[in-house]
């Protein structure tokens, strides 16, 4: 009846240590994506002001030449398609191996436990 104490026990203490490491890593990730999107939030919105303010500076500077609609349209498809390529680039990033230490623990565990 003592062994199968100790086992319970053990498991007990498996369990809960698990689920710790677990519940640090969740709190972790969550405090790392809420900085991402922040410092995400304000890259645009700087970003953002510094395109429409360049974008106002061409044009006022050509205001007077015949060509001010040939160049709005020349800083439009830079714009998009620099927004393409960017977007393209965020799609193809890799995800976070969320919960990844808390997983290689698990199967260590899964692993001594065999027979």
């Amino acid at each position: 009846m003592e062994s199968i104490r100790r086992l319970l026990s053990t498991l007990s203490s498996i369990a809960t240590t698990r689920l710790e490491l677990l519940l640090n890593e969740w709190q972790e990730e969550r405090l790392r994506l809420m900085q991402m999107l922040f410092f995400a939030l304000s890259a645009l919105f700087c970003l953002g002001m510094g395109i429409l303010l360049f974008t106002v500076f061409i044009v006022v500077l050509f205001w007077n030449d015949e060509h001010r609609l040939l160049i709005l349209g020349v800083l439009s498809i830079f714009f998009f398609g620099s927004g393409a390529i960017l977007a393209l680039q965020l799609r193809s990033k890799s995800p976070s191996q969320l919960f990844s230490a808390s997983l290689a623990e698990l199967h260590k565990d899964r692993e001594q436990l065999k027979p």
